[in-house]
């Protein structure tokens, strides 16, 4: 039984986040204050088409989080777990009983000279605009050169032909190395019906980035008016800085329940987090699985009852090529890819639902929490970042 009040902070308003903020927000007794640095909720999984400006990757917190959760526009610099307090870059703290990490991720250090001067990133919504306003101010014509050949890079490349730029996909050993062979031959197809060249192979990678240029490991230099960015990920340093142990990647690491080797009363949820003995792919579909296993977990040391281990399902991975193409690579439930896909317009429209499909699911989490009217004037008035003029 719950006696009293329970304070839970959630830093980071991601998808595991308010996934997590609205399942604790649903029972009595339990107050939840989620901490994220911008007003609104982006849709990470759409900055591709911010980019070109097809959506605008961002949606009112009034609309997928509680009415219930109180919202804190703030970073968060330190946490303090003996004193289970946030230091706030505004110069203040928040208090906590149960405390959820949903940082998220973002763009890696490229580690490649020149990248971090002059390559674009499409990791989160700040450098998603500023590549939208760099593709504005450059000739049509002008090569665009996409390094990685990850979802988001071949996403970034085919959403740009599509709208005629040419594009050059930088792609390493192999395009799309996470899917399966038959998955990866519709990719290959769709990308060069967009015009999109693809160079890949042992040596196919970029060694040093130009204001105009790019050079590879085989010696060639490839003229590019707007590089773009998109291998890899890193996670905010804030566990570490606050003390807390992390993996290599700086991912703070917990048992299977969620739960930081450091501290009982520390929850992680999303890209941010490292299950020591079963690891996860960063991914929008973990998160929203992370988020409600967070919520589980403290609802359960606050009823006074062990927690349960968190076990992760995937169906599969969805890539759009443009908006009127796409490959969904289905998997195994413990994520191992296997033969079957579907490609062409049947394989946009599925990318399309899996887009809707979380944000629907935080909707609905929403509405269970408590009216969306109470969030108040503030949220509803925010521009949003891509609608009207371009950024």
């Amino acid at each position: 039984m719950m006696n009293g009040n329970v304070e839970v902070v959630v830093i980071g308003g991601g998808y595991g986040g308010v996934m997590a903020a609205n399942r604790l927000a649903r029972r009595d007794g339990v107050s939840v204050t989620l901490v994220n640095r911008r007003p609104h909720f982006v849709e990470r999984i759409r900055l591709h088409q911010l980019v070109t400006g097809s959506d605008d990757a961002v949606e009112g917190f009034g609309e997928v989080l509680g009415g219930d959760v109180r919202l804190v526009v703030d970073a968060a610099t330190r946490i303090d777990a003996a004193e289970r307090r946030v230091s706030l870059a505004g110069g203040g703290t928040v208090a906590y009983e149960y405390l959820v990490y949903a940082v998220g991720s973002g763009a890696a250090d490229p580690g490649v000279p020149g990248a971090a001067e002059f390559a674009h990133s499409v990791s989160d919504l700040e450098g998603a605009g500023r590549l939208r306003s760099a593709l504005a101010a450059t000739p049509a014509t002008a090569p665009v050169t996409v390094a990685g050949a990850g979802p988001t890079g071949m996403e970034t490349a085919a959403e740009l032909a599509e709208l005629g730029r040419e594009v050059t996909l930088i792609c390493g050993d192999v395009l799309g190395p996470y899917l399966h062979p038959r998955g990866r031959r519709p990719v290959a197809r769709r990308l060069a019906e967009l015009g999109v060249t693809v160079i890949e192979g042992p040596r196919a990678r970029v060694t040093e980035v130009t204001r105009d240029s790019v050079r590879l490991g085989d010696g060639r230099e490839l003229p590019s008016a707007v590089t773009i960015w998109t291998a890899g990920f890193r996670v905010p340093d804030l566990a570490a800085r606050s003390g807390l142990r992390t993996d290599a990647e700086g991912r703070l690491l917990t048992d299977a329940t969620l739960t930081s080797v450091d501290d009982v009363r520390i929850v992680a949820a999303g890209d941010a987090a490292a299950m020591t003995d079963r690891p996860f792919r960063m991914s929008c579909q973990a998160a929203v699985q992370l988020g409600a296993g967070a919520a589980a977990t403290i609802l359960r040391r606050i009823a006074g009852r062990r927690p349960a281990p968190v076990r992760l399902m995937f169906a599969g991975q969805c890539i759009s090529l443009g908006r009127n193409g796409g490959v969904t690579q289905f998997s195994y439930l413990d994520d191992r890819v296997n033969a079957l896909h579907i490609s062409g317009r049947l394989g946009a429209k599925v990318k399309e639902l899996a887009c809707r499909f979380p944000l629907d699911q935080l909707a609905s989490g929403a509405r269970k929490a408590g009216s969306r009217a109470s969030h108040g004037a503030d949220r509803l008035e925010t521009p949003r970042p891509g609608a009207g003029a371009p950024l």
